[in-house]
């Protein structure tokens, strides 16, 4: 008989847990047999999907595809199974999605009140974080991301992109003086992040050339939403992303400053998700939920 479904589980179960004997425990199974299944797969396969060690199990390059398919298509049939059984073929479930804090806030929360309306069955499990998570190893189904994407074999929507200003409080300005070159910036407070370097470097345009400043500030902080509040406050000078300033400088609360140096950087956002043709219908319908009017958000600067 056919049982490669319950294969794909066992080896699952074996990667997350990280060894035969607690895969075995999980799966009421013996170490024995957990190890037959894994070589009788890998026999069939004709390929080498993990290496052992005394220490520890890793993945070979094929172990990994195989790994990140069997995740899909284990998830595809358990949705199926849950929708037959419960008479319906809505989407429902859990979605795990990580974004920034400054693009999840302005861009994310005010359309997720329609978004679960419209669909009672999920439960959005949500987490901002200007960290950048695994999708595997962290469960994430989607996770938004800001800047260039890294080799990988996730799926991406593109969202759009956006470029950064350099703002500051109109009370700092009064105080400190506005800075008209590049170059004023190392006389000011110049706030930044701490997950990227030890010091803010801001890639600028100085006398017709593209340079980098490395400058200093009395603040570092994980995340931008806490830069543009001390930025707000007059602490210092901040480089943000535009659609996170728009409201601020509208508001009269921030000043653009050296808007002549900008070097039209932009930084693209994507919707990064694991798999395509095996993607479970809650998060299909997340997608093609959030990602339009997203587009629309970032469309509106």
């Amino acid at each position: 008989m056919d049982n490669r479904a319950g294969e794909m589980l066992v080896f699952v179960r074996v990667v997350e847990a990280g060894s035969f004997s607690e895969a075995a425990r999980l799966l009421l199974m013996t170490p024995s047999t957990v190890s037959k299944l894994i070589a009788r797969l890998e026999a069939r396969l004709g390929v080498r999907l993990m290496e052992r060690s005394t220490r520890r199990l890793a993945l070979t390059a094929e172990g990994q595809f195989y790994y990140e398919r069997s995740l899909a298509l284990l998830a595809s049939l358990d949705e199926t199974e849950q929708q037959i059984a419960q008479g319906r073929a809505e989407a429902e479930g859990i979605i795990r999605v990580t974004a920034s804090v400054t693009f999840g806030t302005a861009a994310l929360e005010p359309i997720l009140p329609d978004f679960l309306r419209n669909y009672p069955g999920i439960t959005v499990d949500l987490s901002l974080s200007d960290d950048v998570v695994d999708l595997y190893l962290d469960r994430t189904d989607v996770a938004i991301r800001v800047g260039k994407l890294p080799d990988s074999n996730l799926m991406a929507r593109r969202i759009g992109e956006t470029r950064r200003r350099i703002v500051a409080a109109p009370a700092y300005l009064a105080r400190h003086g506005t800075p008209r070159v590049p170059e004023d910036l190392v006389h000011h407070n110049c706030l930044g992040f701490n997950f990227r370097r030890a010091m803010p470097v801001w890639p600028m345009r100085q006398g017709g050339r593209i340079g980098e400043r490395m400058l200093s500030g009395s603040l570092l902080v994980n995340n931008g939403e806490t830069l543009r509040r001390m930025a707000i406050a007059g602490l210092g000078i901040v480089r943000a992303a535009d659609y996170h300033l728009r409201q601020p400088i509208a508001r009269g609360e921030l000043v653009e400053i050296l808007a002549d140096s900008d070097i039209g950087e932009a930084d693209e956002i994507h919707a990064l998700f694991r798999g395509a043709q095996f993607l479970p219908a809650r998060v299909r319908a997340f997608l093609d939920y959030t990602v339009p009017r997203m587009q629309h958000f970032l469309a509106e600067g």
